[in-house]
């Protein structure tokens, strides 16, 4: 239960809320195509190193013929107090090779889905923060905040970030 990888968590569970098929190896990563909210959704896991993710994402985005517009990334985020949830649209990549790489692969114009998962306090213990497992005494929080992703997933769909993001802090304060 590593904190790097609260994004492909995210996939996961929302894969499993909602019913989707088998997980393919395709688009140089582990691909799951289903439906939300009436969405046709392809969930893709890039089976890259985080640093060339891009380039999964770009495969998956040129077979298709989509654009920047119709991707939306689930990452982990320093800058957010641990579990929660903020969506953003474009920007920039703020040290994440993951994003750098999508950037470098399909443009800076894409959806964020922001995870928190803290800031250690000092640089200098930021990698082994980023790369270290969730606590013990956290886990029911990532269960609470996961659950909460896929059972509001229905809102991101529906291109309603605000709806998403307000829903999933109610959930987590209940």
């Amino acid at each position: 239960m590593n904190r790097h990888n609260v994004g492909f968590m995210a996939c996961d569970v929302i894969a499993d809320a909602h019913g989707f098929g088998p997980v393919q190896k395709k688009f140089s990563g582990w691909a799951q195509e289903g439906r939300i909210g009436g969405e046709k959704v392809l969930l893709l896991k890039p089976a890259t190193f985080m640093n060339e993710s891009g380039r999964a994402v770009g495969e998956a985005l040129r077979f298709y013929k989509l654009g920047p517009d119709a991707l939306t990334v689930f990452h982990d985020e320093l800058d957010l107090a641990p579990f929660k949830v903020k969506v953003k649209q474009g920007g920039g990549h703020a040290g994440h090779n993951g994003l750098r790489s999508i950037h470098q692969h399909v443009g800076d114009e894409y959806r964020r889905v922001r995870i928190g998962i803290g800031h250690p306090g000092h640089k200098d213990r930021v990698h082994g923060h980023v790369l270290g497992n969730y606590a013990k005494a956290e886990m029911d929080d990532l269960v609470d905040m996961l659950g909460a992703i896929g059972a509001e997933a229905d809102w991101l769909a529906k291109d309603e970030a605000a709806r998403f993001m307000s829903d999933i802090a109610l959930r987590m304060q209940g």
